[in-house]
Protein backbone atom coordinates (compact mmCIF):
# COMPACT_ATOMS: atom_id res chain seq x y z
CA UNK A 1 0.00 0.00 0.00
CA UNK A 2 1.10 3.66 -1.12
CA UNK A 3 -0.11 7.00 -0.29
CA UNK A 4 -0.67 8.23 -4.42
CA UNK A 5 -1.26 11.57 -5.14
CA UNK A 6 -3.28 12.08 -8.80
CA UNK A 7 -3.80 15.28 -9.76
CA UNK A 8 -6.51 15.59 -12.78
CA UNK A 9 -7.82 12.41 -11.16
CA UNK A 10 -11.43 13.42 -11.79
CA UNK A 11 -10.34 13.48 -15.86
CA UNK A 12 -10.59 11.03 -18.74
CA UNK A 13 -7.58 9.15 -18.08
CA UNK A 14 -8.07 9.36 -13.85
CA UNK A 15 -11.45 8.25 -13.40
CA UNK A 16 -10.28 5.23 -14.89
CA UNK A 17 -7.02 5.06 -12.97
CA UNK A 18 -8.13 6.01 -9.34
CA UNK A 19 -10.63 3.34 -8.86
CA UNK A 20 -8.23 0.80 -10.02
CA UNK A 21 -5.87 2.03 -7.31
CA UNK A 22 -8.59 2.25 -4.75
CA UNK A 23 -9.05 -1.47 -5.51
CA UNK A 24 -5.30 -2.67 -5.28
CA UNK A 25 -5.53 -1.37 -1.51
CA UNK A 26 -3.79 2.08 -2.01
CA UNK A 27 -4.34 5.34 -0.50
CA UNK A 28 -4.99 8.15 -3.01
CA UNK A 29 -5.80 11.51 -3.12
CA UNK A 30 -7.06 13.61 -6.11
CA UNK A 31 -6.73 17.41 -6.57
CA UNK A 32 -8.72 18.78 -9.67
CA UNK A 33 -10.44 21.94 -10.21
CA UNK A 34 -13.60 19.89 -11.19
CA UNK A 35 -13.72 22.80 -14.14
CA UNK A 36 -16.49 20.77 -16.09
CA UNK A 37 -18.42 19.59 -13.16
CA UNK A 38 -18.01 16.36 -13.63
CA UNK A 39 -19.01 13.51 -11.05
CA UNK A 40 -16.77 11.30 -12.98
CA UNK A 41 -15.02 10.09 -9.31
CA UNK A 42 -18.86 9.23 -7.17
CA UNK A 43 -18.36 5.66 -6.70
CA UNK A 44 -15.01 5.94 -5.12
CA UNK A 45 -15.97 8.02 -2.00
CA UNK A 46 -17.48 5.62 -0.48
CA UNK A 47 -13.50 4.15 -0.14
CA UNK A 48 -12.07 5.08 3.14
CA UNK A 49 -8.64 5.42 1.02
CA UNK A 50 -10.23 8.32 -1.17
CA UNK A 51 -9.38 11.29 -0.44
CA UNK A 52 -10.38 14.29 -2.69
CA UNK A 53 -9.17 18.64 -2.92
CA UNK A 54 -10.69 20.70 -5.52
CA UNK A 55 -7.95 22.55 -6.09
CA UNK A 56 -5.58 23.58 -8.79
CA UNK A 57 -1.79 22.71 -9.73
CA UNK A 58 -0.82 26.26 -10.04
CA UNK A 59 -1.32 26.84 -6.60
CA UNK A 60 1.85 26.57 -5.25
CA UNK A 61 1.24 26.41 -1.69
CA UNK A 62 -1.20 23.47 -1.99
CA UNK A 63 0.84 21.55 -4.24
CA UNK A 64 4.00 21.99 -2.05
CA UNK A 65 2.03 20.77 1.24
CA UNK A 66 0.36 17.72 -0.94
CA UNK A 67 3.62 16.63 -2.69
CA UNK A 68 5.10 15.98 0.69
CA UNK A 69 2.46 13.61 1.95
CA UNK A 70 2.76 11.06 -0.46
CA UNK A 71 4.66 8.15 -1.91
CA UNK A 72 3.63 8.45 -5.51
CA UNK A 73 2.99 11.26 -7.74
CA UNK A 74 0.98 10.92 -10.80
CA UNK A 75 0.42 14.01 -12.66
CA UNK A 76 -2.45 13.50 -14.81
CA UNK A 77 -3.73 17.49 -14.67
CA UNK A 78 -2.68 19.17 -18.26
CA UNK A 79 -4.69 20.74 -21.19
CA UNK A 80 -4.44 18.34 -23.74
CA UNK A 81 -4.04 18.32 -27.82
CA UNK A 82 -2.96 20.77 -30.32
CA UNK A 83 -6.05 22.68 -30.96
CA UNK A 84 -6.62 23.35 -26.83
CA UNK A 85 -3.45 24.32 -25.91
CA UNK A 86 -3.19 26.81 -29.20
CA UNK A 87 -6.90 28.71 -27.59
CA UNK A 88 -5.70 28.89 -24.16
CA UNK A 89 -1.50 28.97 -24.42
CA UNK A 90 -0.55 30.38 -21.39
CA UNK A 91 -2.65 28.09 -19.30
CA UNK A 92 -1.20 25.25 -21.00
CA UNK A 93 2.20 26.43 -20.42
CA UNK A 94 1.26 26.75 -16.77
CA UNK A 95 -0.53 23.39 -16.52
CA UNK A 96 2.00 21.37 -18.83
CA UNK A 97 5.31 22.98 -17.74
CA UNK A 98 5.25 25.20 -14.84
CA UNK A 99 3.78 23.16 -12.99
CA UNK A 100 5.40 20.34 -13.55
CA UNK A 101 8.92 22.38 -12.89
CA UNK A 102 7.67 22.98 -9.71
CA UNK A 103 7.17 19.27 -8.94
CA UNK A 104 10.37 18.11 -9.72
CA UNK A 105 11.71 21.23 -7.44
CA UNK A 106 9.92 19.90 -4.45
CA UNK A 107 10.54 15.81 -5.07
CA UNK A 108 12.40 14.19 -2.24
CA UNK A 109 15.16 11.34 -3.32
CA UNK A 110 12.23 8.84 -2.21
CA UNK A 111 9.51 9.49 -3.74
CA UNK A 112 8.49 7.96 -7.10
CA UNK A 113 6.82 10.34 -10.39
CA UNK A 114 4.65 8.14 -13.00
CA UNK A 115 4.20 10.82 -15.78
CA UNK A 116 1.96 10.15 -19.15
CA UNK A 117 3.38 12.25 -22.26
CA UNK A 118 2.88 12.26 -25.56
CA UNK A 119 4.47 10.51 -28.60
CA UNK A 120 3.24 13.37 -30.58
CA UNK A 121 6.46 14.75 -29.29
CA UNK A 122 8.00 13.04 -32.76
CA UNK A 123 6.37 15.17 -34.88
CA UNK A 124 6.40 14.03 -38.25
CA UNK A 125 8.38 10.31 -38.73
CA UNK A 126 10.07 9.33 -41.90
CA UNK A 127 8.23 7.12 -43.92
CA UNK A 128 8.13 3.37 -43.28
CA UNK A 129 10.41 4.12 -40.20
CA UNK A 130 9.24 3.51 -36.67
CA UNK A 131 10.14 5.61 -34.23
CA UNK A 132 11.51 4.42 -30.77
CA UNK A 133 12.42 5.60 -27.50
CA UNK A 134 16.02 7.11 -29.12
CA UNK A 135 13.90 8.77 -32.04
CA UNK A 136 14.60 12.47 -31.86
CA UNK A 137 11.81 14.48 -30.17
CA UNK A 138 10.32 16.60 -33.07
CA UNK A 139 7.59 18.24 -31.75
CA UNK A 140 5.43 20.85 -33.81
CA UNK A 141 2.73 22.04 -31.63
CA UNK A 142 2.54 23.83 -28.23
CA UNK A 143 1.29 20.76 -26.60
CA UNK A 144 4.06 18.88 -27.92
CA UNK A 145 6.73 21.15 -26.78
CA UNK A 146 5.30 21.62 -23.48
CA UNK A 147 5.26 17.74 -22.39
CA UNK A 148 8.92 17.30 -24.28
CA UNK A 149 9.77 20.03 -21.97
CA UNK A 150 8.50 18.85 -18.68
CA UNK A 151 9.38 14.87 -19.49
CA UNK A 152 13.32 16.25 -19.53
CA UNK A 153 12.64 17.87 -16.17
CA UNK A 154 11.00 14.83 -14.91
CA UNK A 155 13.52 12.36 -16.09
CA UNK A 156 16.75 14.79 -15.26
CA UNK A 157 15.26 13.69 -11.55
CA UNK A 158 15.86 10.75 -11.90
CA UNK A 159 12.58 9.74 -10.02
CA UNK A 160 10.56 9.25 -12.86
CA UNK A 161 8.92 6.77 -15.47
CA UNK A 162 7.43 8.63 -18.54
CA UNK A 163 5.31 6.90 -20.59
CA UNK A 164 4.87 8.45 -24.33
CA UNK A 165 1.35 7.45 -24.93
CA UNK A 166 -0.46 7.19 -28.08
CA UNK A 167 -3.69 8.49 -29.16
CA UNK A 168 -6.04 7.20 -26.58
CA UNK A 169 -9.70 6.10 -27.25
CA UNK A 170 -12.08 4.27 -25.34
CA UNK A 171 -15.09 5.28 -22.88
CA UNK A 172 -14.68 6.69 -19.52
CA UNK A 173 -16.42 8.19 -16.70
CA UNK A 174 -15.28 11.77 -17.91
CA UNK A 175 -16.13 11.32 -21.39
CA UNK A 176 -14.10 13.18 -24.39
CA UNK A 177 -15.07 12.91 -27.93
CA UNK A 178 -12.55 14.94 -29.41
CA UNK A 179 -10.12 12.23 -29.10
CA UNK A 180 -9.57 10.88 -32.78
CA UNK A 181 -11.33 7.17 -32.81
CA UNK A 182 -13.55 8.43 -30.34
CA UNK A 183 -14.85 11.45 -32.74
CA UNK A 184 -14.66 9.47 -35.55
CA UNK A 185 -16.45 6.88 -34.15
CA UNK A 186 -18.88 9.78 -32.80
CA UNK A 187 -19.00 10.88 -36.69
CA UNK A 188 -20.23 7.43 -37.70
CA UNK A 189 -22.94 6.92 -35.27
CA UNK A 190 -24.37 10.26 -35.46
CA UNK A 191 -23.65 12.26 -38.69
CA UNK A 192 -22.80 8.89 -41.05
CA UNK A 193 -19.84 10.34 -42.36
CA UNK A 194 -17.01 12.33 -42.05
CA UNK A 195 -14.49 14.58 -44.18
CA UNK A 196 -10.78 13.71 -43.95
CA UNK A 197 -7.93 16.13 -44.76
CA UNK A 198 -4.52 14.70 -45.04
CA UNK A 199 -6.31 10.83 -44.47
CA UNK A 200 -2.93 9.41 -44.80
CA UNK A 201 -1.44 10.61 -41.63
CA UNK A 202 -0.68 8.11 -39.24
CA UNK A 203 -0.69 7.34 -36.13
CA UNK A 204 -0.64 5.19 -33.10
CA UNK A 205 -3.37 3.87 -30.61
CA UNK A 206 -4.05 2.77 -27.32
CA UNK A 207 -7.39 2.37 -24.87
CA UNK A 208 -7.86 4.29 -21.54
CA UNK A 209 -8.21 1.61 -19.84
CA UNK A 210 -4.77 0.23 -21.26
CA UNK A 211 -3.36 3.70 -20.05
CA UNK A 212 -4.40 3.07 -16.29
CA UNK A 213 -2.80 -0.36 -17.08
CA UNK A 214 0.20 0.05 -18.01
CA UNK A 215 0.65 3.18 -15.14
CA UNK A 216 -0.09 0.44 -12.63
CA UNK A 217 2.69 -2.12 -14.23
CA UNK A 218 5.04 1.26 -13.98
CA UNK A 219 3.90 1.42 -10.15
CA UNK A 220 4.52 -2.02 -9.78
CA UNK A 221 8.23 -2.46 -11.50
CA UNK A 222 9.22 1.46 -10.76
CA UNK A 223 12.49 -0.27 -9.57
CA UNK A 224 13.48 -1.93 -13.02
CA UNK A 225 11.83 1.26 -14.66
CA UNK A 226 13.27 4.38 -12.96
CA UNK A 227 14.77 7.39 -15.06
CA UNK A 228 13.54 5.83 -18.74
CA UNK A 229 10.40 6.66 -20.92
CA UNK A 230 8.63 4.33 -23.03
CA UNK A 231 6.58 4.17 -26.16
CA UNK A 232 2.86 3.08 -24.99
CA UNK A 233 0.33 1.89 -27.52
CA UNK A 234 -0.85 -1.17 -29.87
CA UNK A 235 1.71 -2.46 -31.81
CA UNK A 236 -0.98 -3.72 -34.35
CA UNK A 237 -2.66 -0.36 -34.87
CA UNK A 238 -0.31 2.21 -36.44
CA UNK A 239 -2.83 2.81 -38.86
CA UNK A 240 -3.61 6.08 -41.19
CA UNK A 241 -6.72 7.70 -40.58
CA UNK A 242 -8.08 6.94 -43.56
CA UNK A 243 -7.55 2.95 -41.98
CA UNK A 244 -8.94 3.58 -38.67
CA UNK A 245 -12.66 4.78 -40.55
CA UNK A 246 -12.39 1.99 -42.58
CA UNK A 247 -11.99 -0.43 -39.46
CA UNK A 248 -14.80 1.73 -38.12
CA UNK A 249 -16.97 1.13 -41.14
CA UNK A 250 -16.59 -2.76 -41.05
CA UNK A 251 -19.27 -1.87 -37.69
CA UNK A 252 -21.20 0.69 -39.23
CA UNK A 253 -21.85 -0.07 -43.10
CA UNK A 254 -23.62 2.95 -43.84
CA UNK A 255 -20.92 5.24 -42.37
CA UNK A 256 -19.26 7.41 -45.83
CA UNK A 257 -15.79 8.03 -45.88
CA UNK A 258 -14.97 11.28 -47.45
CA UNK A 259 -11.74 12.60 -48.87
CA UNK A 260 -10.84 16.53 -49.59
CA UNK A 261 -7.38 18.01 -51.00
CA UNK A 262 -8.80 21.69 -50.17
CA UNK A 263 -8.60 21.28 -46.71
CA UNK A 264 -5.59 21.05 -43.71
CA UNK A 265 -5.67 18.61 -40.77
CA UNK A 266 -4.17 21.56 -37.98
CA UNK A 267 -2.48 18.55 -36.58
CA UNK A 268 0.21 17.43 -38.60
CA UNK A 269 1.54 14.66 -36.95
CA UNK A 270 2.30 11.99 -38.96
CA UNK A 271 4.69 8.38 -37.70
CA UNK A 272 4.63 5.30 -36.75
CA UNK A 273 5.67 3.63 -33.34
CA UNK A 274 7.51 1.03 -31.98
CA UNK A 275 6.24 -0.02 -28.60
CA UNK A 276 8.88 -3.07 -28.51
CA UNK A 277 10.87 -1.62 -25.18
CA UNK A 278 7.66 -1.42 -23.28
CA UNK A 279 6.58 -5.12 -24.58
CA UNK A 280 10.46 -6.47 -23.80
CA UNK A 281 9.55 -5.66 -19.65
CA UNK A 282 6.38 -7.28 -19.42
CA UNK A 283 3.73 -5.26 -20.16
CA UNK A 284 1.16 -5.89 -23.00
CA UNK A 285 -2.28 -4.09 -23.93
CA UNK A 286 -5.23 -5.81 -23.14
CA UNK A 287 -7.62 -4.06 -25.29
CA UNK A 288 -7.66 -3.47 -29.12
CA UNK A 289 -8.66 -1.15 -31.48
CA UNK A 290 -11.92 -3.09 -32.14
CA UNK A 291 -12.94 -3.74 -28.74
CA UNK A 292 -12.71 -0.11 -28.52
CA UNK A 293 -15.00 0.98 -31.78
CA UNK A 294 -17.84 -1.63 -30.31
CA UNK A 295 -17.35 -0.03 -26.93
CA UNK A 296 -18.04 3.30 -28.09
CA UNK A 297 -20.74 2.89 -30.17
CA UNK A 298 -22.69 1.40 -27.38
CA UNK A 299 -21.65 4.44 -25.54
CA UNK A 300 -22.96 6.42 -27.69
CA UNK A 301 -26.72 4.52 -27.32
CA UNK A 302 -26.48 6.05 -24.16
CA UNK A 303 -24.62 9.88 -24.44
CA UNK A 304 -25.05 12.45 -26.89
CA UNK A 305 -23.37 15.15 -27.24
CA UNK A 306 -25.48 17.94 -26.04
CA UNK A 307 -24.13 20.23 -23.63
CA UNK A 308 -23.10 16.66 -21.93
CA UNK A 309 -19.46 16.73 -23.43
CA UNK A 310 -16.81 19.43 -23.27
CA UNK A 311 -13.93 19.62 -26.04
CA UNK A 312 -11.35 21.55 -24.37
CA UNK A 313 -9.48 18.38 -23.79
CA UNK A 314 -7.16 17.80 -20.93
CA UNK A 315 -6.86 15.14 -18.45
CA UNK A 316 -8.17 17.59 -15.47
Amino acid sequence: MQKILVTGGAGYIGSTLVPRLLADGHQVTVVDSFMFGQASLLDCCANPGFRVIKGDVRDHDLMARELGQHDVIIPLAAIVGAPSCDRYPAAATAINLDAIRFMASRLSADQQVIFPVTNSGYGIGEAGKFCTEESPLRPISLYGRTKVEAERILLETGAAVTLRLATVFGSSPRMRIDLLVNDFVYRAVYDRFVVLFEAKFKRNYLHVRDVAGAMIFALTNFDSMRGQTYNCGLSDANLSKLELCEKIKSYLADFHILESDLGEDPDKRDYIVSNAKIEAAGWRPRHSLDDGISELIKAYTIIRNGGRFDNLGGYA
